[in-house]
């Protein structure tokens, strides 16, 4: 009771201050504070601890004051909070943000901030200016930082061309560039696959400390993407403030740990993307939790039902054993989802991220921290984070107790973003509507011409398709590249001759497209027939991309071996969307490296 008290007296500054032995003022004396929003006696996970029966009043976009049974003015609405829960806004300490629709995406799930750990910098430069304007009111402020990552490191194969890193000569100017374009921060690759059993291309030790020391010369923090214990000790010891990640190729070690307590450092430990790499399952049943599901629209039901399927069952156990020995040492945790990886979407993977710190052997409270105080502290968020006079109204009301049931999280009442509500009930209807096409779609007719199942023969000469709206070829110069493409019809099979433009690798693209909508990337069903057949020869591999508004701006791809004789090749399209209702183009395209090829193609069929 001395807690909250102490809380009410420091937030009412009408009172003016009072001698420390002087008895608090009963609550029929107090004064009313002005306010627009109170929730009324309600249990409150403040960011640090619990406080029961209480009050919390808004104005505008600020908490005002906290306390029991405080007067609340006529002009406020009142929220009821009997058997429920006041929780600040979730903050989600690694996400990727593609486009604005995920932030808002996110808000409906209670996460009010976000820390995009790879974000292009126009579309966070826009974001953060809209958010400077209060005209994001209806999303998740976004907090972002680039990339520094070596020359064909991770972090280049995304489709975006990148700049990249060769030495620390250069870390200095680099850093500098990074922070003019609206870097928050500075995010560092400092990972050579080997700890997924890859090979590619990461920065030196020096490179890497003389970027951590740039970073601090100019007061910002330097957050390492590691993915092997020996890359994450030696990042803590060169200087690093934060881990991007946790490891999975090795249990955790007491020099680790030492590290990290030496160092002061946090980890972002994103162990829903983990799991979905060795558990596979966690996304899918999140999709159909009743509490979630009306808010999971098809393209992320269809995310969260993805798995990297590329580690061991192993692996997440040492997730969770390195989370469980951070957090005993006292080392900040801070709740991750790493959206938009296979099994993990924005906001709803939060609450799963929540449960599985419980499960590495936190507290609710602990794990709670990890979404809300600890994050705002690593990354200097003083304004959010708590439930205190003074922060911002970022707010979530659940219903039960998620300091007993951690999964109460999920059952939101309502959330609050500056004081302002999001409107959930659109989203829901969005996402219903969304369903509603996506059963429209999947009920329309198939076009003309594809019961036959020819695509293409390319037996008159002609570069012609049995229906759709053809062949269309396509290179990375609509991305400022300088591959290129030429198409012809030789002796009955189509050839692709083209080159690779070696500055854009490895996003590199050049080959050709077919549309088998009326008109070029509108969708065509292709349910009734989802294998495609096609005779190929050339100096492959060759790639197939399948584009589909199911799959939104990221198409499928798979990788065909071709050699100098011809051969059928079969494409399973089910394996790459999840039906084949909606695809707008196929694209078949050179191999994945510099210089010129050559691609035959004939007898292209859906069956």
């Amino acid at each position: 009771m001395r807690r909250v008290l102490l809380l009410l007296f420091g937030s009412l500054t009408a009172c003016g201050p009072k001698p420390a032995a002087e008895p608090s003022a009963p609550a029929s004396t107090l004064p009313v504070v002005p306010a627009t929003l109170a929730f009324e006696d309600v249990r409150v996970f403040d960011g640090e601890g619990w406080l029961d029966d209480v009050t919390v009043l808004v104005d505008g976009d600020r908490i005002v004051a906290v306390g029991p049974e405080l007067p609340v003015s006529d002009e406020a609405q009142r929220v009821s909070g009997q058997g429920a829960t006041l929780l600040p806004g979730l903050i989600d300490a690694h996400t990727h943000v593609q486009m604005p629709e995920q932030l808002t995406q996110a808000l409906m799930f209670g996460v009010t901030t976000e820390i995009g750990m790879f974000s292009l910098p126009e579309m966070g430069q826009a974001l953060r200016a809209q958010q400077a304007e209060g005209k994001a009111s209806g999303r998740a402020d976004l907090r972002a930082g680039i990339l520094v990552t070596a020359p064909g490191g991770h972090g280049t194969e995304y489709g975006v061309k990148i700049p990249t890193l060769a030495g620390p000569d250069d870390a200095v100017a680099f850093v500098d560039e990074q922070l003019a374009e609206g870097s928050d921060f500075i995010k560092i690759v400092y990972d050579d696959g080997a700890g997924l059993g890859l090979e590619r291309p990461t920065l030196e030790l020096a490179t890497l400390t003389a970027v951590i020391e740039a970073a601090h010369a100019r007061d910002v923090l330097a957050v390492v993407y590691v993915g092997s214990q020996q890359g994450a000790i030696e990042a803590l010891n060169a200087g690093a403030d934060g881990l991007a990640h946790l490891f999975t190729d090795q249990a955790p070690s007491d020099a680790f740990v030492t590290a990290a307590t030496e160092r002061g450092a946090f980890v972002a430990e994103t162990l829903g993307v983990i799991f979905s790499g060795c558990d596979g399952i966690r996304g899918a049943v999140l999709a159909r939790d009743p509490r979630i599901e009306p808010f999971v629209g098809p393209a992320s039901r269809r995310m969260l039902g993805k798995t990297t399927g590329d580690l061991p069952e192993l692996g997440c156990q040492h997730a969770l054993d390195a989370t469980r020995a951070l957090h005993e040492a006292g080392v900040p945790l801070l709740a991750s989802t790493d959206a938009l990886n296979p099994g993990v979407i924005h906001g709803a993977s939060l609450h799963d991220e929540l449960e599985l710190l419980v499960k590495a052997g936190l507290s609710p409270r602990a794990a709670l921290r990890a979404a809300t105080a600890e994050p705002a502290d690593a990354f200097g968020l003083d304004d959010r984070g708590r439930i205190a006079a003074g922060k911002r109204a970022d707010l979530v009301l659940v219903k039960g107790d998620p300091g007993t049931d951690i999964q109460a999280t999920r059952d939101i009442l309502g959330v609050w973003k500056g004081g302002v509500a999001a409107d959930r009930d659109a989203a829901r209807e969005r996402v219903a509507t969304a369903w509603e096409q996506v059963r429209q779609a999947m009920d329309a007719p198939a076009p003309a011409g594809l019961d036959a199942g020819l695509v293409a023969d390319f037996e008159g000469g002609e570069l012609r398709s049995e229906f759709g709206a053809g062949w269309q070829g396509s290179t990375d110069a609509m991305m400022g590249g300088g591959s290129t493409v030429e198409l012809s019809v030789v002796e009955g099979a189509m050839k692709v001759a083209g080159t690779i433009d070696p500055q854009m690798l490895p996003i590199a693209w050049s080959g050709v497209t077919f549309f088998p909508g009326e008109q070029p990337m509108t969708p065509a069903n292709l349910s009734s027939k989802p294998s495609l057949v096609f005779r190929a020869r050339g100096d492959g591999p060759m790639n197939v991309l399948v584009f589909a508004e199911q799959l939104g701006m990221v198409p499928a791809q798979i990788t065909v071996e071709i050699g100098e004789e011809w051969a059928e090749h079969w494409v399973n399209l089910r394996a790459l969307v999840a039906e084949p209702y909606d695809v707008s183009g196929i694209f078949f395209g050179g191999p994945s490296r510099a210089g010129a090829f050559t691609v035959e193609i004939d007898d292209v069929r859906l069956r």
